[in-house]
């Protein structure tokens, strides 16, 4: 009798989000690969990454980057996993030696949601003065403080369920999410308005989820090759090329989505003091098979025009300093 096939291990982290992806995953392979429906094909293996475990600090206090996904790097590199499940915006702009990272799902609406507290405000432009905003992002924190200087954001973290008991439990007014993970939960009516781009650029690769695998496992890239999204990959490819150039980090609010219409393809960006008070912006078009050039010539554009100066603060402000001009 021949042995059966090992099993195809989907790596992902615990939280409900994660692994609504992963099972968006698991339900797609076995769609299209009828040997993945018998009973041990297919396994998912939860791990948790110091982002999940450590939630008292920000991000940027943490080391910024990575922080979701070091320990699914480790799990695939020694062949503990097949295949790691990824929200795109989460994964860092080089990956490891030894890994790919060739398939991009379908990809969910990029914006984000605008949650408040009760029903007496119903927009970002109608929010109080010195209303405080629970949010982990620095890209948001820009962006709300450019609209309105008197606005207080607090480091806010957690799965969505524990921001949304915060904001419940009256720790903060409002919050925003992607409303990509609200829909794939199920639970976008949670949503006070969804931003359009001109209020809240969404980030770099929002909304997508990446699946990686080692560079030579051909298994599991030919799996993947039925599973990529072309258009979408091109839109992420575009969007990470953008933050290659300009050597992005959890210190710098950086913002940018590409889309393609009518064959062309789009590209907003965006880079900010974490304050608000300074803040660029690029638009770009172009062909979509030129799609990382039109990203890496909007990230240089940006990188020149912010200037040395503002590259050099954002490297020398301690995590402290960058909290102090966001919460002040």
């Amino acid at each position: 009798m021949a042995d059966s096939p090992a099993p195809l291990r989907i790596g992902t982290r615990g939280s409900p989000l994660a692994l609504a992806q992963a099972y968006e995953t698991r339900k797609l392979l076995q769609e299209k690969y009828p040997e993945l429906k018998e009973e041990g094909a297919l396994e998912i293996c939860v791990m948790k990454t110091q982002g999940d475990m450590v939630l008292d600090k920000s991000l940027m206090e943490l080391g910024g980057k990575g922080l979701f996904t070091k320990e699914l790097d480790v799990a695939l590199l020694a062949d503990e996993v097949d295949i790691c499940v990824h929200s795109m915006k989460d994964v860092p702009t080089w990956l490891p030696d030894g890994t790919t990272l060739p398939c991009n799902l379908e990809r969910e609406q990029t914006n984000d949601a605008f949650i408040y507290k009760d029903e007496t405000v119903t927009s970002l432009k109608g929010l109080p003065d010195n209303s405080v905003i629970g949010t982990a992002s620095l890209r948001r924190q820009a962006q709300l403080m450019a609209l309105n200087p008197t606005l207080k954001c607090v480091n806010f973290r957690g799965n969505v369920q524990t921001r949304l008991r915060k904001l419940d439990d009256g720790v903060v007014d409002a919050t925003l999410l992607a409303i990509a993970g609200l829909k794939r939960m199920s639970m976008q009516d949670c949503a006070t308005s969804v931003l359009e781009w001109n209020e809240m650029l969404p980030a770099v690769a929002q909304g997508a989820i990446g699946i990686q695998c080692r560079s030579d496992d051909e298994r599991a890239l030919a799996y993947l090759d039925y599973l990529n999204h072309q258009p979408t990959k091109t839109c992420v490819d575009c969007e990470r090329s953008f933050l290659a150039a300009l050597d992005g980090n959890c210190k710098t609010p950086i913002a940018g989505q590409a889309r393609i219409v009518d064959g062309e393809l789009l590209f907003s960006g965006l880079i900010a003091m974490p304050d608000g008070s300074q803040k660029f912006t690029v638009e770009r078009s172009g062909k979509v098979e030129d799609a990382v050039s039109i990203g890496k010539e909007a990230g240089e554009f940006l990188k020149a025009e912010a200037g040395d100066d503002f590259f050099k603060m954002m490297v020398e402000m301690s995590p402290q300093q960058v909290i102090g001009q966001i919460t002040k």
